[in-house]
């Protein structure tokens, strides 16, 4: 199993990195699009629609990407809409539970997240436009965080942190995963990315790392409803592309406005 989940994720670094390095927008594009088109089909598929309706939804979800990515630089802030709208539907759901498959409740729930997916997307199609290398050191400290997070908890984890949505996730989990996102953003800085200061990149990586979790957290609440230990088994070792994206889906906005911020200021 550890073995597959790396080679996995050696393919997928082989494939991403790159595109972020040739800093070409087009190849970028069509990458980002496969990424987040199949994490749309798996979410879909979470909430138990039809063949029809999955087609449907995948073409629809398409047809705007493509919209908004030759439309992008007059929607770069919907995509706080959207990942609003997913934060105000589903903070209720970690204390109520999700509802019933298949009921206009359910349906309204898949829908909300389809748009923090799309949102998420295009905070990373700015991301890109903005500075690769930033992204590519954002996007570092996210995974890293991630992959430590989930080896520690499973080497130390003994206390639990949300066992009725993740019953795998631990605080220790949490904690090694901080310390990997603190090294991680130290390296990147020394490395290839000065142009961030520690006294920011620091403390953005504890936030990124918390929000990380929540994205995660969130993820993992619509899997158990559906009784789903993965998205899907795309990916050997790691599931689906939605359990690759899931600590990216409130992280990417809250980049992309520090990138505003910090860069313009």
């Amino acid at each position: 199993m550890l073995k597959t989940r790396v080679i996995t994720a050696l393919v997928l670094l082989a494939i991403l990195l790159p595109v972020l390095f040739l800093n070409n927008f087009f190849a970028f594009a069509a990458v980002t699009v496969a990424f987040f088109a199949a994490g749309a089909w798996e979410s879909l598929r979470l909430f138990r629609y039809s063949r029809a309706e999955l087609w449907a939804g995948f073409w629809t979800v398409g047809y705007a990407v493509v919209v908004f990515v030759s439309g992008l630089p007059s929607v770069r802030s919907l995509f706080a809409v959207c990942v609003a709208l997913w934060v105000i539907r589903f903070v209720p759901a970690l204390k109520l539970g999700l509802p019933p498959l298949k009921t206009p409740a359910n349906r309204l729930l898949s829908i909300t997240y389809t748009l923090a997916l799309l949102g998420c997307f295009i905070a990373i199609v700015s991301l890109f436009q903005h500075s690769p290398l930033y992204l590519l050191s954002v996007m570092a400290i996210v995974w890293i965080a991630d992959s430590t997070a989930y080896f520690s908890g499973r080497a130390f984890g003994k206390h639990k942190l949300a066992p009725k949505i993740s019953p795998g996730k631990t605080w220790e989990g949490v904690v090694g995963g901080i310390f990997a996102a603190l090294a991680m953003a130290t390296l990147s800085h020394f490395w290839f990315f000065r142009e961030l200061p520690l006294k920011w990149a620091l403390p953005l990586a504890f936030v990124m790392t918390i929000v990380g979790i929540l994205g995660d957290l969130s993820e993992s609440a619509l899997k158990r409803g559906v009784g789903a230990k993965d998205a899907a088994n795309i990916l050997p070792g790691h599931g689906g592309f939605l359990d690759r994206l899931d600590s990216l889906l409130f992280n990417a906005p809250l980049i992309y406005y520090f990138a505003r911020f910090y860069f313009s200021a």
